[in-house]
């Protein structure tokens, strides 16, 4: 019955969509919001997504329906680095661009990400939530201050906010329930973020592959899920923007200092 459940939702995602948590954003998290969980010490992960023009943070510089990449690893379980390059058209509304690069993918917006953890669920006592601290594109591609350089909004810095994390898991019969919370700021006026965001998410105990999200991400309500096959190697993720603007992606997880290796390294 497992094996048969599993095909199902497989061919369920790749007849709609494909991702994982909040790596439509390059990192671990939600759907668009951050949690504090973690991944294992040493995991190393390489994904891309199709993103739908709702889910990116500027109708100036996008406004269409685009695609990005990233590559992403995580140090000690506490330290999670990621570069992420979203594709960007010509546009004929915008000078910038030169008549041959209309309606085609000519460049890509590149950014960094980063997420420390700084308390670990239950470290302290077992009601204790993890605690994240984390970035997304933090300067300008120029290399200048974001604040300085990007706070109207119209120049680099598009996927800039800074933010706190915390996640509570609670165990039931049925399945492991998270709850997150966060609180999101940045200084865009085309995205402004100064607000907190709530999320649910559930992992069935008949099927704990499938990890089912609900979230509010301090703008809009959105709701989906992320799939986990070949001993969690493979994750997909299905997102609905609002409830109703599809986004998707696939992610290939794998971690460099498993096994004799790992252990050898920690001593």
């Amino acid at each position: 019955m497992k094996h048969f459940i599993s095909i199902f939702l497989l061919c369920l995602c790749l007849g709609v969509i494909k991702t994982n948590a909040q790596l439509t954003n390059g990192v671990t998290g939600l759907l668009h919001m951050p949690n504090a969980e973690m991944q294992r010490d040493g995991t190393f992960m390489i994904g891309g997504n199709f993103l739908n023009k709702h889910n990116l943070p500027s109708d100036y510089w996008w406004g269409y329906n685009t695609y990005n990449y990233f590559i992403n690893i995580t140090f000690f379980h506490r330290l999670e680095v990621a570069y992420i390059c979203t594709l960007v058209q010509g546009q004929k509304e915008i000078s910038y661009w030169p008549e041959q690069t209309w309606g085609k993918f000519t460049n890509q917006d590149r950014h960094f990400a980063a997420r420390l953890q700084v308390l670990k669920e239950g470290e302290w006592w077992k009601c204790m939530p993890s605690v994240v601290l984390g970035v997304n594109d933090p300067t300008t591609g120029s290399g200048g201050d974001y604040v300085n350089m990007a706070v109207d909004g119209s120049n680099n810095g598009y996927f800039n906010r800074w933010y706190i994390a915390l996640t509570k898991h609670i165990n039931t019969k049925v399945g492991e329930l998270g709850i997150h919370a966060a609180y999101l700021y940045n200084k865009r006026t085309d995205y402004p973020l100064n607000a907190p965001a709530f999320g649910l998410n559930f992992r069935p105990a008949f099927h704990k592959e499938l990890n089912v999200i609900a979230e509010y991400d301090a703008k809009t309500i959105n709701i989906g899920a992320t799939y986990s096959l070949w001993s969690d190697h493979f994750n997909l993720l299905f997102e609905l923007q609002e409830c109703k603007y599809i986004s998707a992606g696939l992610v290939y997880k794998v971690n460099l200092l498993g096994g004799n290796t790992w252990k050898k390294w920690r001593r």
